[in-house]
């Protein structure tokens, strides 16, 4: 399973503009709420491990700001509802919260979190910042409305509707015989190595994105694409497309500013690299990325 992915909540699409439901499902006692303060989720230590947050109505919903719960879905048949309680000044040992968990950076808290809770709070996390940064038209500037228990909202001046967006972007191994082409950016600590990648742009195919950015980032010319896998990533809110491309070319040339450098890495030393070893200090990203895996399907052939 594809970290972030594989949540065990139904979306239940059909109950968000069902208002009288909705108000029902916040005063039952079996329904449950993530609180998200500055976007960190709540968890709760369980030995080594974390679990969610998850409470019944009432607890924490006086830190509440002006923001309803958004409506994530059913757990069985128990409602499950996102909480921003970014207004308030310390949750964590402040107010009815207090000793209840630790609000934790959703990327770092992921290994520790079972995989089906981590897809849970990646949605809580991506609709709560996109609420945070869409409450204003941005046709008229006009305030919006928070519509359908989070998934949309409407302008009361100009009627415009907005919709939570997930941004797509192609996340690509390309490879040419035993090598695969990996990358550092300028942001990545020294000696890590990732997959290419990038955003698709409007009125582009995946393949054409891959190839593109591949071209534009190193100078690299590739044929064919293929579709491995794809992954949500809610920082804030992407969708990783996973690739493999065909390399026509071998010669790198660093063509833009994204790249601190690049190599092609050969196969039995992205397999030791997998194994938690390293070499000459090289290392890759980790299980959490989808990189991780496009390396790991290649490497095993």
């Amino acid at each position: 399973m594809m970290p972030f992915a594989g949540s065990r909540l139904d979306r239940a699409g059909h109950r968000r503009v069902d208002a009288d439901w909705l108000a029902a499902g916040l005063k039952d006692p079996q329904t449950r709420i993530l609180p998200l303060w500055n976007l960190r989720p709540l968890v709760i230590a369980d030995g080594d491990a974390l679990r969610a947050g998850l409470f019944p109505p009432g607890v924490g919903e006086s830190l509440a700001g002006d923001m309803p719960p958004v409506f994530l879905g059913l757990d069985a048949d128990r409602a499950v509802f996102a909480l921003d309680i970014s207004a308030a000044a310390d949750p964590e040992h402040e107010g009815p919260l207090a000793g209840l968990g630790q609000f934790r950076d959703l990327r770092a808290a992921a290994p520790l979190l079972p995989p089906d809770e981590i897809a849970i709070l990646a949605q809580a996390k991506a609709l709560i910042d996109w609420h945070q940064r869409h409450g204003f038209c941005p046709r008229c500037g006009t305030a919006t409305d928070f519509m359908d228990a989070g998934y949309r909202r409407l302008c009361p001046h100009c009627g415009a509707e907005h919709f939570p967006r997930t941004d797509p972007v192609v996340i690509m191994l390309a490879h040419h015989g035993d090598d695969c082409l990996v990358g550092r950016g300028h942001q990545f600590q020294p000696q890590m190595f990732s997959a290419l990648a990038g955003y698709i742009e409007p009125g582009e195919t995946i393949e054409e994105a891959v190839r593109r950015e591949i071209l534009e980032e190193t100078g690299v010319k590739t044929g064919r694409v293929t579709y491995h896998a794809s992954q949500p990533w809610p920082f804030p809110s992407s969708l990783m497309i996973g690739c493999f491309a065909e390399a026509l070319t071998r010669e790198i040339t660093l063509q833009d500013h994204e790249l601190a450098e690049a190599r092609w890495l050969d196969r039995g030393v992205a397999r030791t690299l997998l194994s938690g070893e390293t070499i000459g200090g090289v290392r890759i990203p980790p299980p959490l990325a989808i990189a991780h895996h496009l390396i790991r399907a290649w490497a095993a052939g």
